[in-house]
């Protein structure tokens, strides 16, 4: 802005300059004057000439001359000009000033790039309001300036991915969805392994009204927990997508996850266990349980270690990925279980969904998923799941 105004000031002097200047010099030359010196120099024409013209030739150019200066004489005499009076020329730069600054209020919007500038320099305080958790809460008049405070840093620092994280947060608070969605995808563009900046960006698909932002919302949650299937936000936002679009399982699923991770004395597990109900009114089903009972063989039992953990493990029959997995203490045999869709690996794959399956027994004597050298280990065949007799399973054979 003050380049601006530099500018404006320096073209205004000039105009003024331009004013003063023709009218500054009072000495204004008349028309007899012009002549009278017009006569003088042809004289001195003809005298310098006077050995080339015959006196005769010469007498008369002379009267040819005082001719001519006769007949520019005018009738009447010629009002001496009279330079402007600088009284008048200071009233018209004045005026030139009040017009110019007029027009300049009227159509710059001075007081609107006042609060902006104002907006910029209250931004470093807002954004440390914004971080301190005890501070008071800022109010929406005041989230409205600091989002336009970050509009104006982003301006200068476009690769600042915390800055653009909380656009994205103002644009939610403030309701704005086309601010929150355009700033979390670009934090996301600009760090794309960042897990926080990939769940804000979902988070926001998830709760758009276009299905193709939900559909793409999940697939990068989905994406997010294959790699990290403890991660409670990740399931959270899963499970509220999935209820909203009527996903009952994958919703039921995602949310049993959750309070087999969250810690007992968590306030969240109430409000979970309730969506958890009621996602099964909606869907019209019960909590389905597999039974198995497992025993040992002889050569089993002798060589069983005092202590360890029990894996029971349900596949589809095609991958050795686990669909639902069940974990108690070495104890005493014959043992009989259940698991259900509280033992859901995933989410999106309930043990409700399967119509068959293997069931898979390993004894781990260390606490190890993943067979080692010792461990014992059983599993059925490709049965029908589901079904209200147990499954039984003969651990009889060891891990080489």
């Amino acid at each position: 802005m003050t380049p601006l105004i530099i500018t404006i000031v320096v073209l205004l002097l000039a105009v003024s300059a331009l004013l003063f200047i023709p009218w500054g010099n009072g000495q204004v030359a008349s028309r007899d004057a012009l002549n009278r010196a017009f006569y003088q120099d042809r004289l001195a024409e003809l005298e310098q000439d006077n050995g080339h013209v015959s006196d005769e030739e010469r007498e008369k150019m002379v009267a040819e001359l005082q001719q001519t200066l006769l007949h520019d004489i005018p009738d009447a005499p010629a009002d001496e000009a009279k330079p402007l009076n600088r009284i008048v020329l200071v009233l018209a730069v004045l005026l030139l000033v009040a017009v110019s600054v007029g027009v300049y209020l009227k159509t710059s919007n001075v007081q609107r790039v006042i609060e902006w500038r104002q907006v910029v320099e209250q931004t470093p305080q807002l954004m440390q309001r914004v971080m301190d958790q005890d501070a008071k809460p800022l109010t929406t008049e005041e989230l409205t300036r600091l989002g336009l405070g970050l509009r104006t840093r982003l301006q200068d620092d476009p690769g600042n991915v915390q800055a653009w994280q909380m656009m994205g947060r103002i644009g939610m608070v403030l309701g704005n969805a086309t601010t929150a969605t355009q700033a979390f995808e670009q934090a996301w563009k600009l760090a794309p392994n960042n897990a926080e900046a990939k769940l804000d960006y979902a988070e926001v698909l998830t709760r758009s009204s276009d299905p193709q932002d939900n559909q793409l919302g999940g697939e990068m949650l989905r994406e997010t927990l294959r790699t990290d299937h403890t991660n409670i936000r990740a399931l959270s936002l899963l499970a509220f997508s999935a209820f909203e679009q009527q996903r009952w399982q994958e919703a039921i699923g995602a949310w049993q996850i959750m309070l087999r991770l969250l810690p007992a004395e968590d306030q969240r597990r109430a409000i979970i266990e309730r969506s958890i109900a009621q996602a099964k009114v909606e869907a019209g089903m019960d909590n389905v349980k597999q039974a198995v009972t497992i025993s040992l063989t002889p050569d089993a039992e002798k060589a069983l270690p005092v202590k360890g953990i029990v894996f029971v493990s349900v596949t589809d029959g095609v991958s050795n990925v686990p669909v639902a997995v069940k974990k108690v203490p070495l104890g005493h045999f014959p043992l009989s279980l259940s698991l259900d869709d509280t033992n859901a690996m995933m989410p999106d794959r309930l043990l409700s969904s399967l119509q068959q399956g293997v069931v898979k027994v390993h004894i781990s004597q260390d606490g190890n998923p993943v067979p080692q050298s010792g461990d014992w280990l059983g599993e059925s065949k490709l049965i029908p799941l589901v079904s209200p007799q147990p499954v039984q399973i003969d651990v009889s054979h060891q891990q080489p």
